[in-house]
């Protein structure tokens, strides 16, 4: 897949989730199979960038590319001016949120509350485009409501102000998570226009991902939550849609490896003090579903000690490890 000259090294995305998707988790999810990943949301308003945690998001420095930079805002003039920072500090593509459901977003007209108002979608889209050099996504629902599935419009807009690739999660604002995901109006949204489109919503297993393509015609696949936890999820995918067979569930040990690499990558990135606090809740996730898992996330979530917090969890994997090859 392509976005504007780029060529992408797969067709699998990650998206971009608020707290989550930062330079680390970024990095280890291109390194395990996806073909780019999103920068968490950046407000359009540049005088709120001097904050240490806008400051961390707006760090791509040894990333590899390209590098995808989501904005979020509601005023033109404001967004234009975002996407051309952002790009002069070696964002490749830039990203607009019109997707986020978050009641703080909605509330000052951004994200996607912005689907209702079309004409200013299309300004907002115009001067961005305008305003820089490089590639221009979009991120959006199929609408503001159920009463309001506007996203084939909206498709339509930003194919004709030049947005390179569109990426569509399959459920309105006032659906948030819940239900299931309207492929069917992706699928429409994908024939109403000639740019890429990528799906995006609950694909959580290759044999979905599959699905999802199929019924969708979609040219790419995002994938959020399913990753969190489980970024080796691009390369299981990939090896899937590539060979119709699944991978071996990989093993404790080499999960293990994959959540030393994290932890290892936050605490360089944060500093020990920040970066054992966010990694708390990676490794709950890294854990879920586990025996003991419960009592691990008590012994994490009291500890303020980089060392301490890798050593608990690298006993977590061996001791799954143990217990695999006794029931085997």
């Amino acid at each position: 897949m392509r976005i504007g000259h780029y060529q992408l090294p797969s067709n699998l995305i990650l998206a971009p989730m608020a707290g989550i998707t930062d330079r680390p988790y970024r990095q280890l999810c291109r390194e395990l199979g996806a073909g780019l990943a999103v920068s968490e949301m950046v407000a359009s308003n540049s005088s709120l960038w001097a904050s240490r945690k806008s400051l961390k998001r707006l760090d791509f420095s040894g990333e590899s590319g390209p590098i995808s930079v989501q904005i979020v805002g509601a005023d033109p003039a404001t967004m234009a001016d975002a996407a051309k920072i952002n790009a002069d500090r070696g964002a490749q593509i830039i990203d607009i949120n019109m997707g986020c459901p978050a009641k703080k977003v909605c509330r000052v007209a951004a994200g996607s509350a912005l689907m209702r108002d079309e004409g200013l979608v299309a300004r907002i889209l115009e001067t961005v485009v305008d305003a820089v050099d490089v590639p221009v996504t979009l991120k959006i629902r199929t609408g503001w409501e159920p009463s309001q599935r506007n996203g084939v419009s909206i498709a339509r807009i930003a194919e004709q102000s030049g947005i390179a690739a569109i990426a569509v999660h399959g459920r309105t604002r006032a659906c948030r998570f819940s239900g299931q995901a309207e492929y069917d109006t992706i699928r429409r949204i994908k024939a109403s226009v000639s740019i890429p489109v990528i799906a995006n919503g609950d694909i959580n297993s290759p044999q979905k991902a599959a699905q999802v393509l199929a019924q969708t015609g979609a040219d790419a696949l995002m994938i959020g939550r399913a990753a969190r936890g489980r970024p080796w999820i691009f390369q299981e995918i990939a090896h899937y849609l590539g060979n119709d067979e699944l991978l071996p569930e990989p093993s404790p040990q080499w999960q293990g490896g994959v959540f030393k690499r994290h932890l290892q990558s936050l605490y360089s990135f944060y500093g020990e003090q920040q970066g054992v606090r966010i990694a708390r809740k990676h490794i709950a996730w890294y854990t879920r579903g586990h025996a003991q898992s419960a009592a691990l996330r008590k012994q994490i979530n009291t500890t303020d000690s980089a060392d301490d917090q890798m050593k608990l969890g690298e006993r977590f994997f061996v001791r799954l490890g143990n217990t695999r090859e006794r029931a085997a």
